[in-house]
């Protein structure tokens, strides 16, 4: 690997916060992965109940009823009866049970479908995870990179209090002029402000940083001073098994056996469904007394009855026929999604990776080139200083070399991207 190393001084020492302990924080506190996970874990909670569809339903009743009334009866023949402050009560309490012994195996599809959504949950954790953890080496690296471009800046702003130093000096001695001193010192207040805007911007990455992390936001540290790479991915090995790598294809597939499950539920809609069902009885009156001769003063009624029933759909709107149509159109549709995935990812690995090779190729260009333009700066000062060059050819090779640190700075940046893009799309950033 390369290695573009700028080191800082700071009055107040911070702590070194590395790329691997902010990410295990987010792995732990992350908003968007305990989402997820939470989905994940409800997911997981109905498959441990799993098999209650192959179980019967057993239900207890009671009920006991107390009366107190008055009667009176006239009957056909003349007759009158008629009773005041009847008192009765009616106990009553059964056990009943329904068992599903076949419904066209949906219980069995059902069963399968909660197999699934377990599956889908760690999937779709997985998936965020790795989104997230891109996230975060992006941004962790994009400190590092305004971290380096302070660095330079403040490499610059030496350079422009030379510039100040020797053009008053020169002026004093009468080989100089003024304008040449108004300009660097212009040029220094210039880098001076470049260098506020800098240290604000860092600490604002910082912050973005510690809201993913779940960190508190007014965290501070400091983050390591260079940018590593590795330049030595291969086209072959990122594409390689990628289906079973990529976790968006991974949740892609796993939706469409999902669709194909909820076929098969909607399909046992077209067959009866049969029950064994079940109940114990018990009945108890008693009534104190009777306007009705026919009328028992006490009766008790006690028994166990089952049987079997079933339930043959014969028409029900065409609704059965209608959702095995959208299920089967779900799962095209899914399998279109994934296709259409697929073919995305492949685009955008071919594509990442030319953008990767051509990253390292314009790092290794910078790399040259800042040596170049270093070398340039020290042999214009030196001039300068000598009296055998001008005020503006100084300047103008500055100038190179703050473009040169900031390409750079910038390739590195966009080569440790594009190496991330790349294992993203694969799937590998947990490893």
């Amino acid at each position: 690997m390369l290695a573009f190393v700028f080191t800082t001084h700071s009055i107040y020492a911070q702590q070194l916060v590395t790329l691997q302990e902010v990410i295990q924080d987010a792995l732990l506190k992350n908003y968007d992965i305990l989402l997820v996970r939470n989905d994940s874990v409800a997911a997981a909670i109905d498959y441990e109940y799993k098999n209650v569809f192959f179980l019967p339903r057993l239900n207890g009743s009671a009920s006991n009823v107390y009366n107190h009334n008055d009667q009176k009866q006239n009957f056909s023949d003349g007759t009158k009866r008629e009773r005041n402050d009847i008192r009765s009560s009616n106990l009553q309490a059964a056990v009943n049970l329904n068992w599903t012994l076949f419904d066209g195996l949906r219980m069995f599809a059902t069963r399968d479908k909660y197999e699934e959504f377990t599956k889908l949950g760690a999937l779709n954790v997985r998936s965020q995870v790795v989104n997230t953890v891109a996230d975060i080496i992006n941004n962790y690296f994009n400190i590092v990179q305004q971290k380096q471009q302070l660095v330079a800046i403040q490499e610059q702003m030496s350079i422009s209090e030379e510039r100040v130093k020797l053009a008053d000096k020169k002026l004093s001695v009468g080989s100089g002029s003024k304008p040449e001193l108004l300009q660097a010192k212009v040029d220094l207040n210039a880098f001076r402000a470049a260098q506020l805007r800098q240290q604000t911007l860092i600490a604002q990455l910082k912050e973005q940083l510690n809201q993913l992390a779940g960190r508190p936001i007014s965290d501070n540290y400091e983050v390591s001073d260079s940018i590593p790479i590795n330049l030595d991915l291969s086209y072959a090995d990122i594409v390689k098994n990628v289906e079973n790598t990529n976790p968006g294809l991974q949740v892609a597939k796993k939706n469409i056996d999902i669709a194909k499950i909820t076929l098969r539920e909607n399909r046992a809609d077209l067959w009866p469904t049969v029950q064994f069902n079940s109940a114990y009885n018990f009945t108890r009156v008693n009534n104190k007394a009777v306007v009705n001769p026919f009328t028992p003063l006490f009766s008790q009624n006690k028994g166990f009855n089952y049987g079997l029933s079933a339930s043959i759909p014969i028409l029900n709107g065409f609704n059965t026929r209608r959702l095995i149509r959208q299920a089967k159109l779900d799962v095209e549709y899914n399998e279109l999604s994934l296709a259409n995935l697929q073919s995305q990812v492949n685009v955008g690995l071919s594509n990442q990776f030319k953008n990767y090779e051509y990253q390292k190729k314009a790092l290794a260009l910078e790399e040259e080139n800042i040596e170049l333009a270093k070398e340039n700066v020290t042999i214009a000062l030196a001039r300068f200083r000598q009296g055998v060059s001008t005020f503006l050819e100084l300047r103008e090779a500055q100038i190179s070399l703050a473009d040169a640190y900031n390409r750079l700075i910038a390739a590195r940046y966009n080569t440790k991207l594009a190496e991330v893009e790349l294992l993203r799309l694969r799937g590998e950033l947990l490893r």
